[in-house]
């Protein structure tokens, strides 16, 4: 019987464990195990061994070259590729690969963002291999390469990257965490697990009329457009029946993403017209990490297949639903227990409840860190909006926990809301058992059951920076209750005191309501919750006191290194803002200024005609039409003027907070009143003269 398509080509392009039980020679895989389950350091032997079997089996699938792969500051991945030819005494070529060469690669490092930790001069970094992560196969034009998850680090030691703070965090929380466990009897935990599996939504559009658009090429989202006549307010798209095309290319898609091990599980049509999306089922942080970013990858790549370009920023079109990435996030033991899983009592279940409490706690002290570490320049179009949670940071927990934690402020919990079955009115469907617990997708971290899922993080974001964020601030809050709770004279007394505590001090940051209502705004103030707005509001808290402390105390990021992402973060947000402002100054000087121009010139030619043909025929139609339009391409082109001047002053401001404040508060300003009358236009301007293709071409021709 032939195997199904997914048992054929998952895990096909990856050198898993199977793969590398099946390779090595026995004594070294159960050395390898070992090692990796102690957390020891690579032997040279077995490095070597698993390097020799690893470029046996990449040869065998016609690999030329390798890679290390990592994740630098860029948000994007990098790699510099090298084949396996060593010199040799004859003319016949020599293949290797050494565990020298597998452990440690050396790419340069004056390029890459490190907001001043290597100076242009000091050239020199590493890649370390991160074995936790399988090697894979990419096969382009390039060839067959293999790739070889790394993280990348300073001359120094700083760390360059977004993976190596994420296994710090790894590392913190276990830590903290086992601590916490052994006070409860469970000796036998070795090691806790972050489980992430983060939703990837996103658009498709034709890829011919994208390349008509030089904002889409240069900035990733629409600079100018007005609404189509139809829009996302039917909603019709969402969990519609899928397009053709767009099937097609979901298919491919997913046997792509399945040779790579990614597990790939739900794909379906998003709220606005041509926005899907995918998500995976669940993987260890760092390895649900590279795969994110193979998603991104791969989708980009299979998209230009089929002739259609994958938009992943987080607002390409204006005034329907922007894209995000809700990642869910839960801790797990190497035994196997969820330690977010309530279990059916939930106000039985101590060590939940525990966790529980630090996680509220580590989001209530650390809001604003949390609402940084979703941040970037296209989120900021879309937090707050009708898809997307408010800035405002608050956690839902639904009425069951809800409930319990009522019932601990009180007293104590002696009872746990249970699901119940739902009564559909149709006696030949079958009976449903109905939640204890609604959702809330209002809530920018919210409980899902077993799984908090933060909700904030834009469709383009790497999952690194949030993970390793909500890990570091989570081992922080353990490692205050195990300093407590280990010098405790009556731990099931204390533990039961500390939870209540916890609870009561924190309880503030939790809502259960409906996050986009004004009321809440109002409400979270009255709370004392911080309502960031934006990513330039939130970056000096990456470098406040306080977080330098936690970062520093979990061993995840130092000052120095909390400083260099606080610059770079300065750095991206002016650039891609300048960026944006260049291309619609340019779009706006060479093709809608034109385009209006020879359109008002057709209507005075047209005027002039029927002046010529008879004077006394009506012609207001075509002189109001010629004084609007006209009208507006003076403020359009005075607008632009004004763009061009603020953009060449942001240039001369101080590199760092001052130079993005003046992009958001000023550059962005401008380009809002430059896009207001060219969009107004679209509206009047007849479709043949008008130089782009427009938001109807774009979201409901594929």
């Amino acid at each position: 019987m032939e195997k199904n398509v997914i048992e054929q080509v998952f895990g096909t392009d990856v050198f898993n464990d199977d793969r590398m039980r099946e390779k090595l020679p026995k004594d070294v895989y159960k050395s390898w195990k070992k090692t990796l389950e102690s957390g020891a350091d690579l032997d040279t032997d077995i490095a070597n061994a698993v390097a020799h079997a690893m470029k046996e089996w990449a040869l065998d699938r016609g690999a030329t070259h390798y890679t290390h792969w990592f994740q630098p500051m860029t948000g994007v991945t990098a790699e510099k590729h090298d084949s396996f030819l060593s010199p040799a005494t004859d003319s016949r070529p020599v293949l290797v690969f050494s565990g020298k060469e597998l452990i440690k690669g050396e790419p340069d490092a004056s390029s890459f963002p490190s907001g001043g930790l290597r100076a242009t001069f000091e050239a020199r970094g590493y890649t370390a291999w991160d074995c936790t992560s399988p090697a894979f196969l990419r096969e382009d034009a390039a060839g067959v390469t293999l790739c070889i998850p790394t993280a990348f680090c300073s001359y120094t030691g700083e760390a360059l990257d977004k993976k190596t703070p994420l296994l710090r965090s790894m590392e913190a929380i276990s830590k903290q965490a086992v601590r916490i466990l052994k006070l409860f009897g469970y000796n036998d935990v070795k090691k806790v697990s972050c489980s992430v599996g983060p939703e990837q939504e996103y658009f498709l559009v034709d890829r011919d009329k994208y390349l008509q658009r030089k904002d889409l090429i240069f900035t990733g989202r629409t600079l100018f457009g007005a609404p189509a006549p139809k829009g996302q307010e039917l909603d019709d798209h969402y969990f519609g029946t899928i397009k053709e095309r767009v099937a097609a290319f979901m298919k491919d898609l997913n046997i792509e993403l399945w040779k790579l091990g990614v597990l790939s599980k739900t794909q379906h049509n998003e709220v606005a017209p041509a926005q899907h999306e995918m998500a995976p089922i669940f993987a260890t942080a760092n390895i649900s990490t590279d795969h994110n970013q193979l998603v991104m990858e791969v989708m980009k790549k299979v998209a230009k297949r089929h002739n259609l370009e994958c938009l992943l920023h987080e607002k390409p079109f204006a005034g329907v639903n922007g894209s995000g990435k809700h990642n869910n996030w839960s801790i797990v033991t190497d035994t196997g227990i969820n330690l977010l899983d309530p279990g059916k009592k939930p106000h039985e279940n101590t060590v939940f409840l525990l966790f529980l409490a630090a996680v509220i706690k580590a989001v209530d002290n650390n809001a604003e860190l949390l609402r940084l570490s979703a941040s970037n320049p296209g989120n900021d179009h879309r937090l707050g909006a009708n898809e997307a949670p408010p800035a405002i940071i608050s956690i839902f927990l639904g009425e069951q926990l809800e409930d319990v934690i009522e019932q601990i402020v009180k007293g104590d919990a002696s009872s746990s809301i249970q699901g119940s079955q739902l009564d559909t009115g149709v006696h030949v469907l079958p009976v449903i058992r109905k939640d204890a617990t609604d959702r809330n997708r209002t809530s920018p971290f919210a409980f899902t059951g077993n799984k908090f899922e933060f909700r904030m993080l834009g469709s383009s974001l790497s999952i690194a920076g949030p993970n390793f964020t909500l890990n570091a601030i989570v081992a922080d809050a353990l490692q205050d209750f195990a300093d407590e709770l280990e010098n405790s004279g009556n731990f099931e007394t204390d533990v039961k005191e500390l939870i209540k505590k916890t609870i009561i001090e924190h309880k503030k940051v939790i809502f259960n309501g409906d996050g986009y209502s004004d009321d809440w705004i109002a409400e979270a103030e009255r709370r004392g919750l911080p309502n960031i707005k934006s990513m330039v509001e939130a970056i000096p808290y990456l470098v406040c006191d306080k977080t330098v402390k936690l970062f520093e105390r979990q061993n995840v990021l130092n000052k120095v290194e909390l400083e260099s992402r606080a610059e770079i973060n300065y750095e991206i947000y002016s650039k891609t803002i300048n960026i944006e402002a260049k291309t619609m100054a340019d779009m706006a000087g060479k093709q809608y200024i034109p385009s209006i121009i020879n359109y008002v010139k057709s209507l005075a030619d047209s005027i002039n005609s029927i002046k010529a043909a008879s004077s006394e025929a009506d012609i207001s139609v075509q002189t109001n039409l010629l004084n609007k339009c006209s009208s507006l391409l003076a403020k359009t082109q005075k607008a632009l003027a004004n763009l061009e001047k603020v953009t060449a002053e942001a240039a001369n401001k101080e590199e760092g907070k001052e130079q993005a404040t003046f992009f958001k508060e000023v550059v962005f300003a401008a380009m809002e009143e430059l896009r207001a009358p060219v969009d107004e236009l679209e509206m009047i301007v007849d479709q043949e003269y008008w130089p782009v293709p427009t938001y109807g071409d774009l979201l409901f021709e594929v």
